[in-house]
């Protein structure tokens, strides 16, 4: 306390005790009494460290309203926690957009399973020629499709797909990927940039930032 004066700093003390060196030696002081530590000896700092935090916890909210401090301040100074992330890290900053795996709807079923297989996403889109998506083919469609069909060297890529899959938007923030992923108990999201295909993300892409 002695070198911080010397520095010209003024020394505000959160204290229970108002007799204590801190408190004494303090410019300002908040005061903040307790009648006993909860421990059965009345010795370790138990109910004074709870009030203490939570003294702290008012400051600092209060301090956030009077400065205005929003959550893109917050962002800014707290990129890498996983709260950070949530607020910054938007669907095309984690998506598989290079080379994404995709078939055409007339496609057979043997280059379909390839496509699936090189991209190892467990998944393929389904699009046009105007690279426009028509659906999704994923190990359990082709799991179905084993159980179903007795001849499957007729089939193409739009025989098995599901039709109206989840879409999310490249510029979407990560966390609502996550939303729309529980919310429909799927583990993957086709990406779209200007109605276009554009990429996947995986909830493993998630797990891995730490967002979820």
């Amino acid at each position: 306390i002695p070198l911080l004066k010397d520095f010209g700093n003024e020394i505000i003390a959160l204290v229970s005790n108002e007799d204590s060196f801190l408190a004494r030696n303090a410019d300002h002081l908040l005061y903040a009494p307790i009648e006993k530590e909860a421990d059965p000896n009345d010795l370790a700092p138990t109910t004074s460290s709870t009030l203490h935090l939570a003294y702290g916890d008012a400051i600092a909210v209060s301090l956030l309203k009077m400065k205005g401090f929003g959550s893109d301040h917050f962002a800014k100074i707290h990129p890498g926690g996983s709260l950070g992330k949530q607020l910054y890290l938007r669907v095309r900053d984690l998506a598989h957009d290079v080379n994404p795996p995709k078939v055409l709807a007339k496609d057979n079923i043997r280059t379909t399973i390839i496509e699936m297989t090189s991209k190892r996403l467990g998944m393929t889109t389904v699009v046009n020629f105007q690279n426009e998506v028509l659906g999704i083919i994923t190990d359990g469609d082709l799991r179905r499709m084993l159980e179903s069909k007795k001849d499957t060297g007729q089939l193409n890529a739009g025989d098995i797909m599901t039709s109206n899959p989840k879409l999310i938007s490249s510029d979407a923030m990560a966390v609502d990927a996550i939303s729309l992923m529980k919310k429909n108990s799927i583990s993957q999201l086709i990406v779209e940039k200007e109605g276009k295909y554009s990429g996947v993300i995986h909830i493993h892409d998630l797990i891995k930032e730490g967002i979820v």
